[in-house]
């Protein structure tokens, strides 16, 4: 019981510090951020996020993903895009980051060019600020909700594997380290339920959830708390002798629509990842997803308050800490 009451003393220490640190910095940003220096920014970066999805569907997670990876990991501030040098190892080589999709730096590298080509928007638009609009516009165009943007993020400064380990939520997550992770970036229990509807569009390697349908415990090959039709059609796509390559949707329903099914699935038991199931099998945040799964307005709502939320963690607005970046890839 002391245990359990010092864990929760500490989340809520780190829930409020967190919280004044947001408000710090979302006093900071604004939505018309560039309106003098570089007015059509929006337009830009949405027209190269259509020609990226026309190409592959695959942009729309890959960016949505990269958006998260990065604010996680030293805050908003395309860290996660800059390069590896013979003399460090950055964050995106970071064994929890190799399955990024390369569309994603793709799309933003090609909306910073296509900014930067316009003469009064070279080097004033950051390529953090680029990432939080490409995200917003792959949402949007995958049939999730829009939203204002705030912007006027600066690039980070530093980026290494080392500052990855620890700092992204697992596959194999309970509630409790669900929350603490992301109370400790601002985010409430909400927030996270609402973030989590990310993977409706996203895609997984087998080798992430393979204990769930052959090795889950001595008793129980397969986790009881899986759909048994859904178990054996993962089993079915993902035998125990698997190419590595091999990823399958995350949403099982509409996996090319940013939906609220994603929680009806939750609960008819069809969560890929334990750290998805858990969102209904945990009674503190079961009702959550049982509303989502009936009311998309009311999810949608929820899910821009915490994607704005999100938006602010960790932000540069100084130059003592951040910059705009030349090349996204890498720094100054």
């Amino acid at each position: 019981m002391a245990a359990r009451c010092n864990f929760l003393a500490a989340l809520r220490l780190a829930f409020v510090c967190a919280i004044i640190a947001g408000a710090a910095v979302s006093a900071q940003l604004r939505p018309n951020y560039y309106a003098a220096t570089c007015p059509d920014v929006e337009n830009i970066v949405r027209g190269v996020v259509q020609a990226k999805i026309k190409q592959t569907f695959v942009t729309i997670p890959a960016v949505i993903r990269l958006f998260f990876h990065d604010c996680f990991v030293l805050g908003c501030d395309a860290s996660v895009i800059v390069a590896s040098t013979p003399a460090n190892k950055a964050e995106k080589d970071h064994d929890d980051n190799l399955s990024l999709a390369g569309d994603g730096f793709d799309t933003v590298i090609k909306a910073k060019a296509a900014v930067d080509a316009v003469a009064r928007c070279r080097n004033r638009v950051s390529c953090a600020d680029i990432l939080a609009l490409a995200t917003r516009d792959v949402i949007a165009l995958a049939g999730g909700p829009s939203y204002t943007v705030e912007l006027g993020r600066l690039d980070g400064l530093s980026s290494t594997a080392a500052s990855v380990q620890g700092n992204l939520p697992q596959p194999n997550f309970n509630l409790n380290q669900l929350n603490a992770m992301f109370a400790s970036r601002g985010l409430s229990q909400t927030d996270m339920i609402a973030l989590s509807a990310c993977h409706t569009v996203g895609f997984s390697h087998c080798s992430k959830f393979a204990n769930r349908i052959y090795n889950f415990s001595p008793g129980s090959p397969v986790d009881p708390t899986l759909n048994k039709t859904y178990a054996k059609d993962l089993q079915g796509m993902c035998p125990r002798v698997v190419d590595p390559r091999i990823a399958i949707d995350m949403d099982p329903t509409t996996p090319r629509k940013f939906d609220n099914v994603y929680f009806q699935n939750l609960v008819q038991g069809k969560g890929l990842f334990t750290s998805d199931q858990v969102l209904f099998t945990d009674p503190r945040s079961r009702p959550t997803v049982a509303k989502w799964a009936s009311d998309p307005k009311a999810f949608n709502a929820s899910f821009v308050e915490a994607m704005t939320k999100l938006g602010r963690v960790g932000v540069k607005t100084s130059t003592r800490n951040g910059n705009i970046r030349f090349d996204c890839g890498k720094f100054n």
